[in-house]
């Protein structure tokens, strides 16, 4: 793939919009090959509503296990639906892992892996931040005539080049960090700011009202955009990351998990409401909703989250770290009440989305996701597209999935959290199928797997780098010389 081409050369080869959805639209009607006839129903492509947790954990909601949070709607999802088993983040933490669910790429591929100073996510002010010349969903959806907003957390650059208005969103309302990156000792960052577009409209936000707010604002741009095509990408700030989570008066107190529980609670209300509205507006038959988290629930003492059956916590690269739940629905085109247990990432998301809108993600670069439309609609026979999946800790590899195979490779100096792994021999390897915990290492029984898994993990050296060496397919973030703090404008 060529490198050297923009995101303004993207936008403008993608072609004028309404000529566009026209085109999606005849071919939606005619069934050809290249969709299977699933690319969309009607007259038009299938609306998209991506909803987003924020270190929600795998075994957090009752149709992936948990037996004390009540979670009714997003178990709805489940039924009506696909529940994928084996879907993974690229990242156990924010800021790279979202910069894979907009660009369809590994952080390192797009230099997101990690902060100008070597920190896992952004902070307040930071230098760095998702380049422009990226192409991401919303920029591609956005070309097929889609009215596109966020609505919520952003953490992928707070300076004005790097916000979503300039990513490909018509709106947003939302925070442009984390929840937790408030001003303390040592850190005399602003007020955390809630934004509309680019302007600061309140500092400090209420963090207790967050969902409520998110979620009137996705239902209001639905109900004005209900008569084109539309992408939300709601991306929630709980549970997150603060020590308790902030959630709304309606549920403090109503669980059996304290605020973690209360905070899980009010995000299936979210849900709910949103799939009330897609009902009342008579779009739920045109609507892909898929919901998921960014990455694993951290761990905290006491216990809050849980990642259960899946080894480990969220900010490593241990199963449940970067193993999430992901669950899609669209009626009368996903097939109801399927489980899917084929590997696939948060970077087929771009890749799947533009195909379902009739068009192509961008040919001009390396695209790392896939096309997952057969493991979505259930076609016999689909497999996961991935040869091998990387493993990586901001910038060190430290594993490889390839298959049912999972191999931590042996490291000199591990960074990270994640478990300890001997810093020479085979490493670890695990059978994921039949060991879902990862508790028993079986490298010394199958060095040929170990052969292979760590031939992938060269090629990914090679390719995305590791470490301070770099890869020849990465390309570089955004860089703000001067940047200034998110605030309220003067009066």
């Amino acid at each position: 793939m060529r490198h050297g081409l923009t995101r303004r050369t993207f936008l403008k080869t993608a072609g004028a919009a309404t000529a566009a959805v026209a085109g999606c639209a005849a071919l939606h009607r005619s069934g050809s090959p290249a969709t299977g006839g699933e690319a969309g129903g009607g007259d038009r492509p299938p609306n998209v509503i991506l909803i987003l947790c924020d270190n929600l954990g795998y075994g957090d909601v009752a149709c992936y296990g948990n037996t004390v949070h009540r979670t009714p709607n997003v178990d709805r999802l489940a039924d009506e639906g696909v529940r994928f088993t084996d879907f993974y983040a690229t990242s156990g933490v924010c800021t790279p892992s979202r910069a894979s669910i907009l660009t369809g790429c590994y952080p390192r591929r797009v230099g997101m892996h990690q902060t100008e100073r070597g920190d896992w996510v952004l902070k307040p002010l930071a230098h760095r931040g998702l380049s422009p010349n990226e192409v991401t969903i919303a920029d591609v959806l956005k070309a097929r005539g889609y009215a596109t907003a966020i609505v919520g957390k952003w953490h992928l650059g707070d300076q004005p080049r790097f916000l979503p208005t300039r990513q490909g969103f018509d709106s947003y309302l939302g925070i442009p960090y984390s929840d937790d990156m408030t001003a303390r000792p040592g850190k005399p960052w602003p007020p955390l700011p809630l934004m509309r577009n680019e302007t600061v409209i309140e500092a400090p936000v209420d963090r207790a009202g967050l969902t409520r707010r998110y979620t009137e604002e996705a239902i209001r741009f639905i109900t004005a955009n209900r008569g084109r095509p539309f992408f939300v990408y709601l991306a929630h700030a709980t549970p997150g990351s603060t020590t308790r989570p902030h959630v709304g008066k309606a549920f403090r107190g109503t669980s059996k998990n304290g605020p973690w529980g209360d905070s899980v609670e009010e995000l299936d209300w979210s849900t709910g409401e949103l799939l009330a509205a897609l009902d009342r507006l008579g779009l739920d038959d045109r609507t892909l909703v898929i919901w998921l988290s960014d990455n694993g629930a951290p761990r905290r003492q006491p216990p809050q989250g849980s990642n259960k059956p899946l080894a480990g916590w969220g900010y490593t690269t241990d199963e449940g770290g970067m193993r999430v739940p992901c669950l899609a629905r669209w009626p009368g085109r996903v097939p109801a009440g399927r489980t899917c247990a084929e590997l696939a990432t948060t970077m087929d998301l771009l890749p799947t989305f533009a195909r379902l809108a009739g068009g192509e993600p961008p040919e001009d670069r390396t695209i790392d996701g896939h096309d997952i439309r057969p493991l979505l609609f259930g076609h016999p026979g689909a497999a996961s597209p991935y040869d091998a999946f990387f493993y990586y800790d901001v910038d060190q590899l430290q594993a490889v999935r390839a298959g049912r195979w999972k191999l931590y490779l042996p490291l000199a100096a591990k960074r990270g959290r994640g478990r300890k792994v001997p810093a020479s021999g085979p490493g670890l390897l695990y059978d994921l199928v039949a060991d879902v915990a990862e508790a028993r290492n079986v490298a010394d029984a199958h060095p040929d797997v170990v052969a292979r898994l760590t031939a992938f993990a060269d090629r990914a050296r090679r390719d995305l780098g590791d470490g301070p060496a770099r890869g020849a397919g990465q390309r570089p973030p955004g860089h703000e010389p001067n940047p200034t703090p998110r605030t309220l404008p003067p009066t």
